[in-house]
Order: structure tokens, then sequence, then C-alpha cells
């Protein structure tokens, strides 16, 4: 055994096995063959998959990609003892045939062009949540992965907790009854002025600001548009250029339960309200939303976010609940619990969380990738959770409540189709 073999499974040991099977089961790659794998986006995100995915042998961390070189810099050190290739134009990566699965871990806007892109190029895909900033674009990631046969895995990565699976199961099973209402929420407490009010200014020398925009408008570089500050995670995600705020940040893992357990079928109508009611920073996303989903299954489903008050549901500042004429059920990363209603023979349960959910959902994908079996969030069901997170955005700016059609993948209010695309800026296209 050399040095790097003992150093990981050292490392591994320390670690501790997240599952009980193997995820070295598939026909199509041998038992001891290496998945060469790229990690694009390098930021927190990005370094906490490069962890995860090096908790599984026979991965190995061929490169790493991002356009700001602290960034680029901790991509290596995260990849540790492997010494990474550092790369900064993430082109590279896909024309590297010797690549076979890429990790895209960068801000939200660029998430659809590099999945479509790696796809084109022969990789398998792992990306981060939320699949798309528009509602066209998800259609097209979907279409991708079916044209070019490629495993594509969205980064809710909850649907791998095993504690998130039995609970899912209790709602499937029907012991909570007739579900008629689900919620849920995130909730805090910050200052008005949370990220403060930077000038634009002149972008650092390390960072290439042109292809950090990429596709989305151009824009003269801001500290808060950029996002990345040691005190808080990347505040990008707060501009509209760039992504859709907590709604799609935090709404897409709370509704994405609800879509398990409920059966992953799309809502037929959505109705957002909400604003910026109390945030005076130089951010555009709003601070307090609600948001309810009509399904036909029967159903109601809400979305709840407040910036200035943080009292709790369920003692839980957030998570996701459906409720039963039998009982109820909350769920989140720590735990889920049963309470029965009254006069119910249901009975009460609590259960802690089981495994590390990062490293399942990994190995999960990377089991996929050798066996060419669809991973537990293919991008298909990854972009519906996604896009009922951009359609509450739809709802919001627009003014309107959406009707979905499903058929044609558009709103029934053509007012609103404005906000379900955007055009790429130049020279970057979209194309599957």
């Amino acid at each position: 055994m050399n040095q790097t073999q003992s150093e990981r499974r050292g490392f591994l040991k320390a670690a501790g096995a997240a599952f009980t099977t193997s995820i070295f089961t598939g026909k199509v790659r041998g038992a001891n063959d290496k998945i060469n794998a790229a990690f694009i986006g390098c930021g927190a995100m990005g370094r906490g998959n490069i962890k995860a995915a090096m908790q599984h042998e026979n991965l190995v961390v061929s490169a790493v990609c991002d356009v700001y070189q602290p960034n680029l810099d901790s991509g290596v050190a995260a990849s540790r003892y492997f010494q990474a290739r550092a790369v900064k134009d993430f082109r590279e990566i896909l024309a590297d045939k010797s690549i076979d699965v890429v990790c895209i871990a960068t801000p939200d806007h660029w998430h659809a062009y590099m999945a479509v892109e790696a796809c084109k190029a022969g990789k398998d895909v792992y990306v981060e949540k939320p699949a798309c900033t528009f509602v066209d674009e998800g259609k097209k990631m979907i279409q991708a992965a079916r044209k070019y046969n490629r495993v594509v895995q969205l980064g809710t990565m909850q649907r791998s907790g095993i504690h998130f699976q039995q609970a899912t199961d209790i709602v499937r099973r029907g012991d909570l009854g007739k579900i008629a209402f689900c919620r849920t929420w995130n909730v805090g407490n910050s200052k008005p002025e949370r990220f403060g009010n930077p000038p634009d200014s002149d972008p650092p020398a390390n960072l290439d600001w042109d292809m950090w925009q990429g596709p989305a408008p151009a824009h003269q570089f801001n500290a808060n548009r950029f996002g990345v500050n040691p005190k808080w995670f990347s505040t990008f995600r707060h501009f509209w250029d760039y992504a859709g705020g907590m709604m799609t940040d935090w709404g897409v893992h709370v509704l994405d339960i609800i879509q398990m357990g409920m059966g992953d079928n799309p809502p037929k109508s959505v109705s957002a309200l909400g604003g910026r009611y109390w945030i005076t920073d130089n951010t555009e996303s709003p601070d307090t939303l609600q948001v309810t989903y009509q399904y036909d299954d029967g159903f109601l489903a809400t979305y709840e976010y407040r910036e200035s008050n943080a009292q709790p549901l369920f003692e839980q500042g957030y998570g996701s609940a459906f409720y039963g004429n039998k009982g109820t059920l909350y769920v989140n990363r720590s735990l889920y619990k049963v309470i029965p209603e009254k006069d119910s023979t249901l009975q009460p349960v609590t259960v802690d969380k089981s495994n590390n959910s990062n490293e399942a959902h990994w190995g999960n994908f990377l089991e996929c990738v050798k066996t060419r079996k669809k991973p537990i969030c293919d991008i298909e069901i990854g972009v519906r959770s996604s896009v009922m997170c951009l359609l509450a955005n739809v709802s919001l700016r627009s003014g309107l409540k959406i009707d979905w059609d499903e058929q044609n993948w558009t709103t029934v209010q053509p007012e609103a189709r404005k906000f379900l695309s955007r055009p790429y800026r130049a020279p970057w296209k979209l194309e599957v």
C-alpha cells in the first residue's frame, strides 16, 4: 500500500461509513475502475462537495476550477492528496476527455449552461441546487440529459438522508391519513442593514469578473453581487440576475421534501405575496414571503420566509410538515417527529438524523455513474422542485396568480411568460 492509499484509507475510516452497501456494484465499470472527477466552483458548496465526494473510494479529484484565485487555491487544498490540477476556464475541463464526471457548484446563473455543455461533452453531472434560474433552462437540462444519455443528479441531498426517507415513507403509506395541507418554512432575524450597501467598484485583481457574470447581464462589480465574504454565505443569491433569493436557495430544499412525500407531481397553481419590508441593504429579493401551491392531487402546500422574526414552527427554524387527519409529521436535517391527532391510534414518534446525506447523495450518484440508472434526484425530479420555486418568484414579480401548463411547459397567463426565460449575454448560448 502506497502513502496515498494509506492516507486515504485512514481518512475514510475516521470519517465513518455512511451507508450499508458498497457503491461499486455496477457492471458498466469494473470494481477497481477510477472515476475522474472535476469540480467547477470552489466556494463553500464546492469545497463541501469535494469533501463529500472524497469519502468514496475509486473517485479521483483530477481538477478543480474557479475564476476567483482564492477559491481556486482553496479547492486545490481541499482535494488534499490528489494534488488536483487548477483550472480557471471551465471549458478546459469539459474538453478534457479523461474527466468522467463534473460537479457544478457555481453561482446559480451558470448551472444550466454548464450542465448542458457537460452532457454534450459526455460527462455525467452533479449540479448544485437550484437546477436553474429560469424555467425554460430547466426543460433544456432535462432534454440534454436524455439526448446524451447522461447521469445528472441535483444536489438536493436531503433525499439521500435516511431519516428523510423514513419520514416520507410514513407519508406515502398513508399513516397520517388524508393530507390536505403541507407547510414549509425558514425564518430568521437579521439586522435591517444585513449585508450593507457597498458602492460599485473595480473587481479584485484576482477575479475574472466578466467570466463570473457569464450569460447574465453585464454589471459593474459590486461586493454584494459577487458575495464572497467570510462573515456570511454568498450574497449573490439575493440578486435576480444570478439567483432567486431564499425562495430558490432554501425553498427548494424544504419543498423538495413535500414533493418527495406527495408524489413529485407539479402544482397546478402558484400564488406568492411578499416584499422587502425590513432589510435595507442593496440586494433585491424579498425578505418576507408567503407562497401557496394548489395541487390537482387535492392538497395545498405553503412556503413561508421572514427575515425580521425568528419565532420557529415546531421549535424548528426551518423544515417541512405534512398535516393529515390522523396526525402531523415534520422533518428537517436534525430529526422527524410524528404528532398524533386527538383520539388517533397513530403513535408519537421522534427519530434523529441517522446519516450524512451529502456523502450518501454522492454515493448514490457514483453508483448510478457505474450502473447507468437514474439517481435519487434525477435531473427531471430536481428541475420540477426547482421550477415550483421559480414559479413562486414569477408570481411575485408579475403580481399574478400563476396557473402552470405542464404539457406546454409554460404559464397559462401570457403576461407572466417574460419571467420564464432570459436571453443569454454573448457569446453564451444555451443549446441542446
